[in-house]
């Protein structure tokens, strides 16, 4: 079991860095969209940048709600990403240590 996973480490390595890179990619420009208020995300290549936010997004706003109007949802999930893109699979995160580990 410890050697499957062993071998797995650095796919799963390589695939969260991508995915957590590609969601924090989407955030900023969704953070960019909220200052031009007349996109509609619904049409066009804006809509794949709709279906993966809309949903954290608007579960963030019933928590903070728009200050001054301003959407900070992005801003507070852009950090999020980052953060966790970093423990898990930044130079010194978990992933990156347990493959350095089950080389020796």
């Amino acid at each position: 079991m410890i050697s499957l996973l062993q071998n797995y480490l650095p796919i799963l390595d390589f695939t969260l860095g991508i995915f957590l890179s590609f969601l924090t990619l989407v955030f900023l420009i969704r953070l960019i969209l909220s200052w031009y208020p007349k996109v509609d995300l619904s049409k066009g290549l804006w809509f794949v940048i709709a279906i993966p936010t809309s949903f954290i997004l608007n579960l963030t706003r019933k928590i903070i709600p728009p200050i001054g109007g301003v959407d900070i949802g992005p801003v507070i999930w852009i950090g999020i990403i980052s953060f966790l893109r970093e423990i898990l699979v930044g130079q010194q995160g978990l992933i990156k240590l347990a493959i350095q580990k089950s080389l020796t």
